[in-house]
């Protein structure tokens, strides 16, 4: 039962944006700005660090909604969900390119705590080929994961080990990104239509 009482049915921090409309806004559409727009990391790439970070993080809504998201826009088979539970596991034995291996690893000193980054890392990356831009990015997303793996946790939020759920909840994020979907309806999952 989550510390303070949220919506019925709302899932992860989904009942925490429910609750607080006034946050939701800006939280939203940093996630959207992050994850959605235009840039030179494809969508699979920023969601692959989300969910690393929020398995470093040991969240579990966060981690399987955006190892779900990933997937998804790698295609949505089966081996893109074991690529993205591998990258989860060891990130540096998947077949995830070396880039996306150096900015992992920025990623999850993020999560540690942001001094464990060091220039070694950084160069890392750009010998692997990442911009500052990516860099930037990926030190971002990895720290506005870490505050929403809190949030989540936090508050002790409802999360459902339903993996039908977190299909579903992949495959809405991936196609419609994070700020235009109505957050206030409970999830239906073929488990509880």
């Amino acid at each position: 039962m989550a510390h303070i009482e949220f919506l019925e049915g709302l899932p992860g921090i989904r009942g925490p944006l429910a609750f607080s409309p006034e946050t939701t806004k800006p939280l939203r559409d940093l996630a959207q700005v992050l994850m959605s727009g235009p840039h030179t990391l494809t969508l699979a790439e920023r969601e692959m660090i989300a969910a690393y970070v929020s398995s470093e993080n040991d969240c579990y809504y966060c981690h399987s909604c955006h190892g779900s998201t990933a997937a998804q826009h790698l295609g949505g088979a089966a081996d893109d969900y074991r690529l993205i539970d591998q990258i989860k596991q060891d990130y540096e034995a998947s077949s995830i390119s070396e880039k996306m291996k150096a900015l992992l690893a920025i990623a999850g000193k993020v999560q540690k705590g942001g001094k464990y980054v060091t220039s070694a890392d950084v160069d890392r990356a750009r010998q692997k080929g990442a911009t500052d831009k990516e860099i930037h990015d990926t030190v971002l997303i990895a720290a506005v994961f870490c505050m929403f793996n809190r949030y989540v946790d936090g508050l002790d939020t409802w999360q459902p080990h339903d993996p039908e759920m977190y299909i579903e909840i992949g495959k809405l994020t991936a196609t419609h990104g994070y700020a235009n979907r109505d957050i206030t309806k409970p999830l239906q999952t073929r488990a509880t239509k």
